[in-house]
């Protein structure tokens, strides 16, 4: 990726600037275009293989392909192809042959089309071909110069524009990736700081919602203490209240926080939560009835589960025993922890809940939970490679998780939905940089190929004929001198043995004769040929030589 970054538009040196630099621009392209008619019209000047008429007429006609080589680069290409194919039918001049090359380059450089080039190229071979065709002092040789002249003048300047211009495209593409990576960067601050917020909502939900469902039970219990007075009772009443309102307050905060779609936050593997001991004797201080039961497989060494796996467990509980109390108010709950060699399997259990008493009932409304915490749970344990099951059982409810003790997902793996654009931009660069390749293949192998299928056309060519430009023995023998050319052109042969007025290697013409031609006695090059000379339209010289 070459090229200068593009400036700043928002610079106030750039903006006053910008009226010059379009003032530039405008003045430029006409300079180049009147540079590039004075190259091409100059050849006019300097050459005189042309007509005069064509020399004349490719002045003004030059003139308007340039104008029109901006926004027409077919029609500006056709002109001058046009006129140099009326001038000869083997269409390379050299008074023509710059204005060919230059305008065949700027149709491949400004042209994405390549259908109507490839189009202009074969009515250029079909016109040719029947111009040669019609005219008798042309032959087939002249046709073949006329496909060389279109293979190497006019189609390979062609593929080195659309190379050029691919390339153009490859830097355009690489500045866009630039571009692209940069909103990227901005794009992914945003993303992290919503995962940020995504993550804080988790940890208010499960820390804060815990602890402010064990400061209702706590609120709750002091309420009925029968030694305290009425005005303590009723601002125990108040607390407990307050800690309900929070609590409200806080699945609000998290509807702000965490918006639809949001994956569980990822727990940071470098602060191990407290012992699920600690926890449940949090829990039970505040009133709760609860019960931690282990289970242990037979000789298994009591090695502490991973980060991940350990947080998981931590706010499984958290999460279950926060549920069991705002919803099973005074329900005992049973919490069974059991390590296998491979994975941990937890279930928290309650029955249904007595009916409600102050000591016990939070408060807190049921319709209005959001559910967002088993969402998430599931979310996390199924990041782990682990399994979630919550389901209501016996009137009451149980969670049960099973947890890997090796993680079998990437937790630092990209969520879905969180793709950048990064692989797009580089997927854009990479088929531009196939496509300049392929340009250059192109520009390559199709001028090799083409000089190959017309090698091999020259050679049939050639070979035919040589087979019909062979004279009979016998019918040169019946040929006679004083003989008229009309009653032996039906005996001679359709080809001569060069298109040139004498083969090399070959004497010069007898004086005083109008033509000499010259037949193969064979088909093979080094072959003595047959001369026949005319004069005043009757056979005067006859003989047979061998070229030396």
């Amino acid at each position: 990726m070459t090229g200068p970054a593009p400036a700043p538009t928002s610079s106030p040196l750039v903006r006053r600037l910008a009226p010059y630099a379009q003032r530039v621009r405008d003045r430029r392209e006409p300079l180049l275009d009147l540079l590039l008619w004075l190259a091409v019209t100059a050849p006019l000047l300097l050459f005189h293989d042309a007509p005069a008429w064509a020399r004349v007429a490719g002045v003004p006609v030059l003139a308007v392909a340039v104008a029109l080589a901006r926004r027409a680069p077919l029609v500006a290409l056709a002109l001058p192809a046009t006129l140099s194919l009326a001038a000869t039918p083997e269409l390379f001049t050299s008074s023509f042959s710059v204005a060919l090359l230059a305008l065949s380059y700027l149709l491949g450089r400004r042209s994405p089309d390549v259908r109507w080039a490839l189009l202009l190229f074969a009515a250029l071979c079909v016109a040719g071909l029947a111009l040669v065709l019609a005219r008798r002092d042309t032959t087939l040789w002249e046709w073949f110069t006329l496909v060389a002249t279109v293979l190497f003048a006019l189609d390979l300047p062609w593929l080195l524009g659309r190379f050029r211009r691919q390339q153009a495209e490859l830097v355009r593409t690489g500045w866009e990736l630039a571009a692209r990576m940069e909103r990227e960067k901005e794009l992914v601050a945003d993303r992290t700081r919503l995962r940020e917020r995504s993550r804080i909502a988790g940890d208010m939900h499960d820390s804060l919602g815990h602890d402010l469902s064990l400061i209702a039970v706590r609120a709750a219990a002091l309420q009925v203490q029968p030694d305290l007075t009425d005005g303590t009772r009723a601002q125990a009443a108040e607390l407990r209240q307050a800690a309900a309102d929070a609590t409200a307050r806080l699945r609000q905060i998290l509807g702000v926080l965490r918006e639809d779609g949001d994956r569980a936050p990822r727990e940071p593997a470098t602060a191990p939560p407290e012992p699920l001991e600690t926890l449940i004797a949090r829990a039970a201080a505040s009133g709760v009835q609860v019960e931690l039961v282990r289970r242990e497989a037979l000789g298994l060494l009591p090695a502490e589960p991973p980060p991940m796996t350990a947080h998981a467990l931590h706010r499984l509980v958290q999460e279950s025993l926060t549920n069991a109390t705002k919803h099973a108010p005074g329900a005992p709950v049973t919490v069974t922890v059991t390590r296998n060699a491979e994975t941990i399997e937890v279930t928290v259990a309650n029955p249904a809940p007595a009916t409600a008493d102050p000591v016990t009932d939070t408060g807190t409304d049921r319709g209005s939970d959001t559910g967002s915490g088993l969402v998430g749970l599931d979310e996390r344990i199924r990041l782990l490679g682990g399994t979630l099951r919550a389901r209501p059982l016996d009137g009451g409810f149980e969670v049960a998780a099973t947890l890997p003790l090796t993680p079998h997902a990437d937790p630092t793996a990209t969520p879905d939905g969180l793709a950048t654009e990064t692989d797009t931009s580089r997927e854009a660069l990479d088929r531009a940089r196939r496509r300049v390749r392929r340009r250059l293949l192109d520009a390559l192998w199709i001028p090799l190929a083409a000089t190959l299928v017309l090698g091999l056309l020259m050679l049939g060519f050639n070979l035919y004929t040589s087979y019909r430009s062979v004279l009979d023995a016998d019918a040169y023998g019946r040929l006679h001198v004083g003989d008229p050319f009309s009653r032996l052109e039906p005996r001679l042969p359709a080809y001569e043995y060069d298109d040139e007025t004498r083969p090399f290697g070959a004497p010069e013409d007898p004086p005083d004769t109008d033509e000499c031609r010259y037949y193969r006695t064979e088909t093979f090059d080094n072959s003595p040929v047959y001369r026949l000379c005319f004069t005043a339209g009757h056979l005067s010289h006859k003989d047979r030589l061998t070229l030396s």
